[in-house]
């Protein structure tokens, strides 16, 4: 049996489109979306279209819960409150039967894939507002995972793909679709001096989880995004600061600056 997992699309849906139209040349049994869908990007009401058309299960993220009780930011920079603006655009967009399909995501999603119990959760199996990353010291996993009994557990949140061992039990990050973060972008979040420039490519992250004549194989994925599409995408959407956004979440790759 082989699942998909995608995570933290955020309104973009060309590279939602991407990343199904690398999953279309496999054979899959069935995908899981680990959630933070639509808030964020230029396509929310897109994103929910395609999800909703494909009948996966879908993880509620943090930002998920926020869409349906929207609460004001605190930052006071630039940067936040041009966030800030852009997801209220984005609920803006989401039309009651929107609403109502984000109020049917789960906590979490078990699948059983023949011996292996896959879990999928957002941030962590307790909350969603959790993060499990590879530096989690094992104290801090053990509170996350305590009372969870899986072969794997899938979880998204931090947009950084990962696979990390803890006892007996694989954890998982697909990564992002449609925000993934640059390896230089990561140092610099934890104070090291970025290696390398910006990507000059654009790419969707996501997962997959494979049981096979009894073996588990877990792989990290990237599919190539359109750039010129994504941009396309972006303006036309009326969603404000476009320009912006596309700096923020690809740098120079798309040709976009923000001011």
């Amino acid at each position: 049996m082989r699942v998909a997992i995608i995570s933290d699309i955020h309104g973009n849906a060309v590279a939602l489109e991407s990343v199904l139209r690398d999953l279309a040349r496999e054979v899959i049994d069935c995908t899981v979306c680990l959630g933070d869908v639509a808030s964020g990007g230029p396509q929310p009401g897109e994103v929910i279209a395609r999800l909703r058309a494909s009948a996966c299960p879908v993880v509620m993220g943090n930002m998920d819960a926020w869409c349906l009780d929207p609460q004001p930011g605190q930052g006071k920079s630039k940067n936040a409150r041009r966030g800030g603006e852009v997801r209220s655009w984005g609920i803006r967009q989401l039309s009651t039967d929107d609403l109502a399909f984000l109020q049917s995501f789960r906590h979490v999603v078990d699948v059983s894939l023949e011996a292996v119990h896959l879990l999928c959760c957002h941030g962590s199996p307790r909350s969603n507002e959790q993060s499990m990353a590879a530096g989690t010291a094992d104290d801090g996993l053990a509170e996350m995972l305590s009372g969870s009994r899986a072969t794997v557990v899938a979880a998204g949140h931090t947009h950084t793909q990962m696979l990390r061992y803890y006892g007996d039990t694989t954890l998982l990050n697909p990564g992002s679709v449609g925000a993934p973060i640059p390896a230089s972008e990561r140092r610099r979040r934890v104070g090291q001096q970025p290696s390398e420039p910006r990507p000059d490519h654009v790419w969707a992250e996501y997962g997959l989880v494979c049981s096979e004549r009894g073996g588990l194989r877990v792989e990290l994925r990237r599919a190539p995004v359109d750039s010129a599409e994504l941009v396309r995408a972006a303006r036309a959407s009326g969603m404000p600061h476009a320009d912006w956004w596309l700096a923020q979440r690809y740098g120079d790759a798309t040709g976009a600056h923000g001011v």
